[in-house]
């Protein structure tokens, strides 16, 4: 059995949203909207003072009628006014998707008087905004913008919602896949759409990235991923371009958002920005090799990253031996990364390695053996011990 809303009888009294013991109805347009959380209880049935909820045989157990979704929606991340690098490229990706499905490309944003970034939204290619205006959501909280957007997923049904794999990406996208039913693919590094069916295919690394899984979700939508920043390309922006903005409803009352921002920490030690570093000099296990310490071995890294205006990456190798830390690290349990130029210094080639980097624009490799793989995809060779070869590098530099 389920649960059934009847709507012409629903007086949205919110009665039933009160006495439900597991949070799993929501109003909106003062119509009740029962979510995943439901248990099927029936406490809602015996409440409901008009007759609005019904018991009904549930044919289709877990599955929902996907003829009804439509679109391809992007979760906008903005920082003050700012757009993130993973939106624009996710913008580029959903433009994609959406013209292979024959469908809108739709952007989410939730903030606060952040009308200046609906205007860039579209320049970048959207052809809707859905736009959240409150001011308890200037900032990220997990409650609000769940609760915000999922009350916009059940109304709109999306066919497919991008994320960025960043650390909000990562917390608001679990929540809405509970919340909806549905499945979630984590850390895409290659989205594409089938040709017969339309069906999105979300491929990531498994296994500690020894493989590529491509994942499905038939029958429950929306299709959800969270992409990995720097994979994908940024649209072209065009000045002037609009589209439809969409007002949000936002009902959020005291209780909702159990999370308080009492500050916001813009940098905390040393900044590590792989994804918009146009230089990157990377070292791995080589490093270490011929006497040297592989303290020595970043050192030598850092200056020519300082001399060149880049900054220092590593390996999984360098990572997992306890030299460097886990946020400089490139490959598929990494960071995924396209620089104009990408330095491998003493890094063999690993398939995990390259997948994180092999679509920068010039890659240099420097290695003592000249049979090491890196050499496959090296735009420029250099066969030799990297602590002599980069000292001279320095020199002709200046």
């Amino acid at each position: 059995m389920a649960v059934k809303i009847i709507k012409d009888k629903c007086k949205g009294c919110t009665k039933c949203v009160q006495e439900c013991p597991f949070d799993a109805i929501t109003m909106i347009d003062k119509i009740a909207n029962i979510g995943a959380k439901c248990t099927n209880c029936g406490t809602c049935v015996d409440v409901c003072p008009f007759g609005a909820i019904e018991s009904v045989v549930e044919e289709k157990k877990g599955e929902v009628d996907i003829s009804l979704y439509h679109d391809v929606w992007v979760f906008i991340e903005q920082r003050h006014g700012v757009l993130a690098n993973v939106s624009l490229e996710l913008l580029g990706e959903g433009k994609r998707l959406a013209n292979e499905i024959g469908c809108k490309l739709a952007a989410v944003l939730c903030g606060e008087n952040a009308d200046a970034i609906v205007e860039e939204i579209f320049e970048y290619g959207a052809d809707q905004v859905y736009y959240a205006n409150a001011p308890e959501l200037e900032n990220y909280t997990t409650d609000a913008y769940t609760k915000v957007i999922y009350e916009a997923i059940l109304k709109y049904k999306p066919e497919v919602f991008l994320l960025g794999a960043t650390h909000v990406g990562r917390d608001l996208g679990p929540c809405l896949a509970v919340q909806c039913g549905t499945g979630l693919t984590a850390d895409c590094t290659k989205l594409e759409i089938d040709p017969e069916d339309k069906k999105l295919q979300q491929t990531r690394p498994a296994f500690g990235g020894n493989l590529m899984a491509t994942i499905l979700i038939p029958k429950h939508r929306p299709q959800m991923s969270t992409v990995r920043p720097g994979v994908m390309d940024k649209p072209t922006r065009v000045i002037g371009k609009r589209g439809e903005l969409i007002n949000l409803d936002v009902n959020l009352k005291a209780g909702d958002i159990r999370m308080k921002v009492l500050d916001f920490v813009r940098e905390l030690g040393e900044k590590v920005s792989l994804t918009d570093a146009k230089i990157i000099v990377s070292g791995g296990r080589g490093l270490g090799t011929g006497g040297h310490t592989p303290e020595e071995g970043f050192a030598l890294l850092k200056q020519l990253a300082d001399r060149l205006e880049g900054v220092v990456a590593a390996s999984r190798a360098a990572v997992d031996a306890g030299w460097i830390d886990h946020t400089y690290q490139i490959g598929q349990t990494g960071t995924t990364v396209k620089p104009t130029v990408y330095f491998a210094v003493g890094i063999s080639g690993a398939i995990q390695h390259l997948s994180g980097m092999q679509n920068s624009g010039y890659i240099v490799a420097i290695n003592k053996n000249e049979n090491a793989p890196i050499f496959e995809v090296a735009d420029y060779g250099i066969v030799g011990d990297l602590y002599k070869v980069i000292p001279e590098i320095l020199e002709a530099l200046g």
